[in-house]
């Protein structure tokens, strides 16, 4: 496809139906010039009739112009020599749950993403280094670890993007999922929907979608009640201790003040409540009755470990301001971000105690505000040269309450409880500007070359100067070779960074094994990709894609203690490579596709947050590499749909998807002693399956749309372990969610 300026390429594995696609990309939209697409909404249109009819002409003028718009957005950030998989709406809705699915479950069927437990994914290796944006503006970061508070419902379509980013893309590199919300002109109309099943599983949910001359508007949201919130601690089928209560919305209005101009606001929350599941057949660490909560008996007895009662709450409020200018040489967005995160654990107070030694009540939080610009010029046939800034505030605030046993030097532990505060707070800032070159070298060869400079003034200072250059060839039709290199600088999440004051536990129950606390550093790494798409046939296409990133002050995270809060630590050093292998068919009504990925992350030496560690593992991570706690060998996963009867008012659609796994890490014991992280647990794969019947313009529905769904998540069954809880940073055994049959309702008004 040509533009004004020369055109870039396109994606390769395009999907024809519009679901799933994977694509190592030299651009996905034109970048060359404006998008080329012709508006008929300025010239009255006769009907057949020979009246006029402006109202059609002024709906197509919207829907054009909002196009139009969309798509300048996205050439704003191409992935130029990147590889990118797309989720359309026809993916998303193809997916076994669909709207009603968590977010994570869709990205599993992305090459190199795998599955870990609280729904977090590690893409390529990497652990939680992933950018969230929406409509291409980026989300800082908060403290959720299992609450999701951006959901599948919010997308009318998204895509992650991996491997070499341009320069635009910074601060978290793993990958970058962009989220395009849905609107007022591409979702008009309301839906209302219900949709539960096994373990109290009720989701009731709401959305509407409308334009209003120069206006349009849409706003979604739902609710969420199960007994699955967060993944079972037993391979049993039903967890003991784990209700959760959730509720999540999303708004969206735009203003379109001319077809060059326009002015959006978005803005989400999301409040999730959780109970921790419990571990039952525990073995307390300190003898009955020796607890006392505020110098009172509690009880004579230890309570047994199923019977714990710990929770945790999750809030997320988002707001962004965007303004948005589409001209002939030159397209710009700005946009104003403001997010705000907390979490707060609280206790078994009793349980804990026995237990662990501790209970220890917990809130995080972190605000963040910031600015994000970014600038495209079309120079000429041959030349876009793209820039930008983005720039973050944020204060982040720790607060603790704990109960502990005093202990004196020979060992012995008091009865008598003692109460330790702690609290501390943290203003930062991150900052990054961008310059890059898009250079048509010839019809089949384009280069991109730019530069990136980030800074980071929070617990730690550093800055980089970080240049990214790429090139992707198509020497025939259907093909494209791409190959790059990057230079990263990743700061430490800083809603993650313990802050705990040590010296207040000396001589409790809860003193660390050492008191080494070297603070988190910003990991800086050299990043190689170099990847191969082909088209076999008109519907088959297939990838090869391969990475190699090496690290210095490797970022990782841990769960250390009861409170379900990510703490992050570094290795001295990483290595992180992997081969992916993607395939997909599509036509007419059948879409088939499939990932196979091959990943080894290893790290060696750990120079922050030690503490936390066992001073054994401490000394044999010195000496050796050890692979990273969410380092998995084979990841894969497939899936497909056929929809029957879809020249009709009453198609009927089925769908099925596959995970596999050959395992995340666990410490492997030997004659000599433990080796973190030198086992993984069991391999696992996992089927669900999706049926969706639609009834279209029914008469007895009043000529509304209504549509029946039926899901089954693991549909044999399987039993399988997602981590034993040994492991560096590894709380507690977890499993995955056992056989789900789940059914709802959805209508039009």
């Amino acid at each position: 496809m040509m533009g004004r300026g020369g055109a870039i390429y396109a994606v390769l594995a395009l999907v024809a139906s519009g679901t799933l696609s994977q694509a190592a990309q030299a651009g996905d939209v034109e970048t060359g010039g404006k998008p080329s697409v012709t508006s008929t909404g300025d010239q009255p249109q006769n009907g057949g009739d020979g009246s006029v009819r402006k109202a059609d002409s002024r709906e197509e003028h919207i829907h054009v112009t909002a196009r139009r718009l969309d798509q300048a957005r996205a050439a704003l950030q191409p992935a130029i020599g990147a590889t990118q998989t797309n989720f359309s709406r026809k993916a998303i809705e193809a997916n076994p749950g669909a709207d009603n699915a968590p977010l994570n479950s869709i990205l599993l069927q992305a090459p190199g993403v795998a599955q870990d437990s609280y729904g977090q994914i590690h893409i390529r290796g990497d652990h939680n280094d992933v950018q969230f944006r929406l409509d291409g503006v980026a989300l800082p970061e908060g403290v959720s670890v299992f609450g999701q508070a951006l959901m599948t419902r919010f997308a009318h379509s998204m895509s992650l993007t991996t491997g070499v980013l341009p320069a635009e893309y910074g601060f978290r590199q793993a990958g970058v999922i962009d989220i395009q919300t849905k609107n007022g002109v591409s979702d008009e109309g309301g839906t209302l929907s219900g949709y539960g099943g096994v373990r109290d599983y009720v989701q009731p949910a709401i959305q509407y979608g409308g334009h209003w001359g120069q206006w349009d508007g849409f706003i979604t949201a739902d609710a969420v009640h199960n007994r699955v919130g967060i993944e079972n601690t037993t391979p049993s089928y039903n967890a003991i201790h784990d209700l959760s209560n959730q509720y999540h919305v999303l708004g969206h209005l735009r203003y379109t003040l001319r077809p060059e101009t326009r002015f959006s606001l978005t803005a989400g929350l999301s409040n999730a409540w959780y109970q921790l599941p419990n571990n039952p057949g525990q073995q307390h660490q300190f003898a009955t009755p020796l607890f006392k909560a505020d110098n009172r008996p509690v009880q004579e007895d230890a309570p047994d470990s199923s019977h714990l009662d710990e929770h945790q709450q999750q809030i997320t409020d988002f707001a962004i301001l965007s303004w948005q200018e589409d001209h002939e040489k030159v397209s710009a967005q700005t946009s104003a971000i403001l997010r705000y995160s907390s979490m707060r654990y609280s206790p078994d107070w009793v349980g804990d105690l026995v237990y662990n030694g501790l209970a220890q009540q917990a809130a995080r939080s972190v605000f963040s505000s910031g600015v994000q610009s970014d600038v495209t010029w079309h120079v000429n046939r041959t030349h876009t040269v793209r820039g930008g800034v983005q720039a973050y505030g944020e204060r982040a605030v720790s607060k603790s309450s704990s109960l502990v046993y005093p202990v004196d030097e020979e060992g012995t532990v008091s009865p008598q409880t003692v109460k330790v505060h702690d609290s501390s707070g943290k203003t930062g800032a991150l900052y990054g500007v961008y310059l890059q070159d898009e250079w048509h070298l010839a019809r089949s060869l384009v280069f991109n070359g730019g530069v990136r400079f980030d800074g980071v003034e929070e617990y730690v200072h550093a800055h980089q100067l970080s240049p990214r250059v790429s090139l992707v060839w198509t020497p025939w039709h259907g093909g494209r070779f791409h190959v790059g290199y990057a230079r990263y600088l990743t700061p430490p999440p800083f809603e993650t960074i313990g802050t705990t004051s040590l010296d207040r536990f000396e001589g409790t129950s809860a003193a660390p094994a050492n008191y080494q606390n070297d603070r988190v550093k910003a990991e800086r790494d050299n990043y190689y990709d170099v990847g191969f798409m082909q088209q076999l046939t008109r519907h088959w296409h297939v990838g090869l894609d391969a990475y190699w990133k090496q690290a210095k002050n490797l970022i990782d995270e841990g769960q250390f203690g009861a409170p379900v809060i990510l703490t992050a630590f570094n290795y001295h050093r990483g290595r992180v490579r992997g081969v992916e292998l993607t395939t997909d068919y599509s036509t007419g009504p059948l879409t088939l596709y499939g990932n196979l990925a091959v990943s080894r992350a290893t790290g060696k030496e750990i120079t922050s947050a030690q503490w936390n560690f066992d001073s054994d593992d401490l000394h044999y991570m010195r000496n050796h590499w050890v692979h990273l706690d969410h380092d998995q060998l084979i990841t894969a996963s497939a899936g497909g749909s056929y929809a029957f009867f879809h020249r009709t008012n009453h198609p009927l659609q089925f769908s099925g998807t596959m995970i596999y796994g050959s395992g995340l890490r666990k410490d492997r014991e030997t004659a000599e002693g433990t080796i973190p992280n030198g086992a993984h647990v069991p391999q696992y794969v996992t089927f669900n399956l999706g049926l969706v019947q639609a009834l279209r313009h029914m008469p007895w529905l009043g000529g509304h749309t209504m549509q029946l769904r039926l899901d089954v998540i693991n549909l044999f069954d399987r039993r399988y372990m997602l981590r034993d809880g040994s492991g560096v940073g590894v709380g507690a055994p977890q499993y995955g969610l056992r056989r789900s049959v789940m059914g709802g309702v959805a209508l039009s008004l």
